[in-house]
């Protein structure tokens, strides 16, 4: 056997042997502080005559005795605890760990459990509150008529949805026809759309999410609302998307 390994068998000895010795000491503790309640007991108070007040006295003077041997037992146990894994930590004290608590359980039954319950699990946070729909904007639709499904105002450079008079989206920014390819006024309604569409008069030109409300190819698509069209209605993506997921065959387009 190497020097280092004796060393070691050593250490772990001496470690055990305290360990036993702690034990030992709590055995003689905890079979002294069982026997002073029962000393209290056995303790003559006198004759039966004794007054209720003496005896509700030794009531409450017993039952604080045995709180505090109770609290004795357990701050005891976590004394050893500590000291065991000082010298055998982990799963090398584990046995002498679980002696100590067989011996609490023995001397005060439901002492351990009664101090390991576990804290109850914080209560759940409350849901956040819904948050709601932004309402419908109020301003001057214009000569708009309640019939029209989608409203498009060239001079105030804004389009916007509604249904039954109400707007429902809207309004939002979105660039016409440049001069020369101006964008027609009047009721239109919704002939076709075509999600990825392209301009085959004009280069093939991308035109996301078209939908078309003239039969002379106007529609309302994808499109940098910076800069004027050949008479579609250009609009900011999401607008694209919602108008042409909300609008449908045959819903009348005014334009204005």
């Amino acid at each position: 056997m190497t020097g280092k390994h004796a060393l070691n068998k050593r250490g772990a000895g001496v470690g055990a042997g305290r360990a036993r010795a702690a034990l030992t000491t709590f055995a003689a503790a905890a079979a002294l502080m069982v026997a002073t309640p029962g000393q209290a007991q056995a303790q003559d108070f006198g004759s039966a005559n004794l007054s209720s007040s003496i005896g509700s006295s030794v009531d409450q003077q017993l039952a604080q005795l045995d709180r505090q041997t109770r609290d004795g037992a357990w701050n005891l146990r976590q004394s050893l605890h500590a000291q065991i894994n000082a010298v055998l930590p982990g799963d090398a004290g584990l046995g002498l760990r679980n002696a100590v608590d067989a011996a609490v359980n023995a001397f005060f039954p439901g002492l351990i459990a009664q101090r390991t319950v576990p804290a109850p699990a914080p209560a759940p946070a409350p849901a956040p509150a819904p948050v709601a729909a932004p309402a419908p904007q109020n301003f001057d639709r214009g000569s708009c008529p309640v019939q029209a499904r989608a409203c498009v105002d060239l001079a105030g450079g804004r389009a916007w949805l509604q249904r039954g008079g109400q707007v429902t989206y809207g309004a939002v920014p979105m660039s016409a026809g440049a001069p020369g390819w101006e964008t027609p006024k009047g009721t239109h309604w919704v002939q076709r759309k075509v999600k990825d569409e392209v301009s085959y008069i004009f280069n093939m030109a991308p035109m996301p999410y078209s939908t078309y409300f003239t039969n002379t190819g106007v529609a309302f698509h994808e499109g940098d609302i910076n800069l004027l069209s050949h008479g579609c209605i250009h609009l900011r993506h999401q607008d694209a998307v919602t108008f042409f997921n909300d609008l449908q065959v045959g819903d009348m387009v005014y334009v204005y």
